[in-house]
């Protein structure tokens, strides 16, 4: 039963990385016809993309502060509510302003359970099981994917105003979502470092493993007070004793975003078009990258508790440097013959996935202390955001300058960046209590 309930609440929460994970998507449908219908330029266009992105650095960069004060489950509600909303509004928006307006508040949704819901599962999750639970965050945003791209192809051609459905069947699970979180208890660590209301997280607790109930609020109130002893300014975010861990979330989100993920996922009709493809062949290879996420995701979910996250993120690293490499290849030499650039890609997609994709919202949500986690994970989501951002407003003028061959060739130098930070700075989590992390990566 113990184990039943611990994975009913982290399969909820989890649904908010399923909505991500389409509103994400979804979009790579509608773009051209978008562009088309209110008559975009290159720059208004990009701005289109990335409004959602901005919504989401702002959300991500927000989101710290009512999983600190509404709580994690609280939070998570009002994101449900925000994507219910902005799925509605994109779907009936009448002029551009108005469209804009909605995916905007889509994209505060994204950004905040990007720090909510990970936050969640790492606190109710035991050592041994904790980046499995969490990165079932990852395998739900991919997962969100994979329906948004088969939806895109089902519904393209249905009519006129097929963007509209594309963008407007995103309120159903919005729906489900809000009414099933309802039924998750209140992380129990929020409980007792927030609140101080042991009684409620030990009720928690003991419907997680009663056996090891006491020993979990000792741990948790033992480095609280330790903590609070070494005063105020250990509380905030930017003090001198969260440097490193500080330095590795924000290199972590930079590097995950410079591989040029959501460049891929948001363009991937676009750049199959490129590489020669018809635009009905390009639409069905992008279902291609949704379904090769979504089993490398899996894999890496099986993974990353037995082999570790830093060993995920080395085999990761040398995968994503040699297929970039093939891609930008491709592009200089005019390699298009077949289908050789959405099999480069296929590769590219299946080793980011059981690598960065499968581990950074554990990671971010595993190397801060309790009294500023939700801090953490907000600076940790900000930088991942900040970086989607700008990488997917100036993808289609970079694209168009420099062509895709010096694209992808900077998107693979990124890579050799990110090989270098693993081996040398990022540790390894794997099987440590969240209380013995903190000691490891604090001072």
């Amino acid at each position: 039963m113990k184990n039943l309930n611990l994975l009913v609440w982290s399969i909820t929460v989890a649904l908010g990385g399923f909505l991500f994970g389409f509103d994400t998507a979804v979009i790579s449908g509608a773009e051209q016809k978008i562009q088309k219908i209110w008559e975009l330029n290159a720059f208004q266009h990009g701005f289109t993309i990335s409004i959602a992105l901005i919504g989401t650095v702002i959300g991500a960069l927000l989101g710290g502060i009512p999983s600190d004060i509404l709580g994690r489950r609280k939070t998570l509600f009002w994101i449900a509510i925000f994507y219910l909303i902005s799925a509605l509004g994109s779907a009936l928006a009448f002029d551009w302003y108005v469209f804009l307006g909605f995916r905007f508040l889509g994209g505060l949704g994204v950004g905040a359970s990007s720090v909510a819901a990970p936050l969640y599962i790492a606190e109710i999750s035991p050592a041994s099981k904790r980046g499995k639970l969490v990165a079932m965050f990852q395998f739900n945003i991919v997962f969100g994917i994979v329906v948004a791209y088969i939806s895109n192809y089902y519904l393209e051609g249905i009519g006129p105003n097929d963007w509209r459905w594309m963008l407007g069947v995103e309120a159903l699970p919005a729906i489900i979502f809000t009414i099933l979180i309802l039924f998750v208890p209140r992380s129990p660590r929020w409980l007792i470092v927030k609140q101080n209301n042991i009684e409620e997280a030990r009720k928690v607790l003991d419907l997680i493993d009663p056996a090891s109930t006491e020993q979990e609020i000792i741990d948790i109130q033992t480095n609280l007070n330790l903590e609070t002893s070494k005063g105020n300014h250990s509380k905030k975010i930017f003090s001198k004793r969260y440097k490193f861990p500080i330095t590795l979330a924000v290199l972590f989100a930079v590097f995950n975003q410079v591989s040029g993920i959501n460049a891929i996922i948001y363009f991937a009709p676009r750049i199959f078009q490129m590489a020669g493809l018809g635009s009905s062949s390009a639409l069905l290879s992008t279902i291609g990258i949704g379904v090769i996420n979504f089993i490398s995701t899996l894999i890496g979910l099986q993974l990353i508790d037995r082999i570790g996250r830093r060993t995920l993120m080395l085999i990761g690293s040398v995968g994503l440097i040699i297929t970039l490499a093939l891609v930008a290849k491709a592009f200089y030499l005019e390699e298009f013959g077949g289908f050789n650039v959405p099999i480069y890609l296929f590769l590219y997609i299946s080793f980011f996935a059981f690598s960065q994709g499968a581990v950074i919202w554990v990671f971010i949500s595993e190397i801060f202390p309790n009294s500023v986690r939700a801090q953490g994970q907000a600076l940790g989501s900000f930088t991942h955001w900040l970086m989607a951002a700008v990488i997917a407003f100036v993808f289609p003028y970079i694209s168009e300058k420099l062509g895709g061959g010096h694209t992808f060739m900077i998107f693979c130098l990124m890579m050799v960046g990110q090989l270098i930070f693993v081996l040398t700075i990022m540790p390894e989590t794997k099987g440590k209590t969240l209380e013995e992390i903190e000691k490891r990566v604090t001072v």
